[in-house]
């Protein structure tokens, strides 16, 4: 299976965008399933449904933070690497989607925001993008992983 198809997996069995995206990687990653959980629980619906930055790009940014981020704080240049890597990625979802923004992948500017998730119904899956915005995030992911080899984690 792959990372985009364990991805959509998860996200149809209850986990959020972010969630989704984040879980489907920890193969590589190796948190505890929970840990991997919990660290991604704030960022779907964009983050805490705000419909910001969508969740599964959030999830995305999250995965290649754990795999290639810095931990020299004083680094500039592993900070200008690591921002360019996110950069590139953010910017491969939206030239496919035409925005990395929540709302309006959705359809949903202007209304207000709740903190209540959305009934996951089979209208829900009909309706909404995100099972698709899912996948292309972990694509976009996997792809980089694969052109970019992993030096240690």
């Amino acid at each position: 299976m792959t990372h985009a198809d364990k991805a959509v997996e998860l996200f149809k069995e209850g986990c959020n965008c972010a969630q989704a995206v984040f879980l489907a990687f920890n193969d590589i990653m190796g948190y505890e399933q929970k840990t991997a959980l919990k660290i991604s629980s704030s960022f779907g619906g964009g983050f805490g449904r705000m419909r910001e930055v969508c969740g599964a790009v959030s999830g995305m940014c999250m995965v290649l933070g754990t795999i290639y981020g810095y931990d020299d704080i004083e680094s500039q240049e592993l900070k200008k690497e690591h921002y360019a890597r996110i950069q590139k990625c953010m910017k491969e979802f939206r030239e496919v989607n035409g925005t990395y923004i929540c709302r309006e992948l959705i359809g949903e500017e202007g209304k207000d925001t709740k903190a209540n998730p959305t009934e996951r119904t089979n209208d829900f899956y009909k309706r909404r993008p995100c099972s698709e915005l899912v996948r292309i995030a972990a694509e976009i992911t996997d792809k980089y992983i694969k052109g970019n080899p992993i030096d240690d984690m």
